[in-house]
């Protein structure tokens, strides 16, 4: 798989339909961060006129675990991965287009290099920090990833 915004944003529409049809798109990936955004609009919105709270997971999640997939295909490896837990802070009503940063790239390297060595499930939380187009904190998403090198 190649990990372009373009080739990952037509993964969510076959993959994920329901994070595409949200609006959910992957806007730029790098050896460190991901930025995903979504836009408030109708069909992703609550009854509070702002961003439905499962769009905001989705978006958040997306940040994190496409960070993992791609360097877990840099190794050549077959490793699996798993969203075992998440823990979330809302702080702001998100409105507008939100934009979800997850930075935790050499934490990834770190941690798929130790479940290569170590042949042991590894576990480990990345951070998604979603902003507002004014630059304000609307959310912040822990996830709880499992990776583990697959027997062969």
């Amino acid at each position: 798989m190649k990990f372009t915004p373009k080739h990952i944003n037509r993964f969510l529409f076959f993959k994920l339909p329901s994070a595409w049809i949200s609006g959910i798109r992957l806007k730029s990936i790098k050896e460190t961060e991901a930025v995903v955004t979504a836009k408030h609009r109708w069909i992703n919105q609550n009854p509070f006129n702002s961003m439905y709270f499962a769009v905001l997971a989705m978006g958040a999640e997306l940040s994190t675990g496409i960070l993992v997939m791609k360097k877990i295909q840099d190794t050549g490896k077959p490793i699996s991965m798993l969203v075992t837990g998440t823990q979330a802070e809302f702080t702001k009503k998100a409105r507008g287009r939100i934009r979800f940063v997850c930075t935790d790239g050499q934490l990834i390297d770190d941690k798929i290099m130790q479940a290569i060595q170590t042949g042991e499930g590894i576990q480990f939380n990345l951070t998604s920090n979603a902003y507002d187009e004014t630059g304000d904190l609307v959310c912040t998403f822990v996830f709880r990833w499992s990776i583990k090198l697959k027997n062969m």
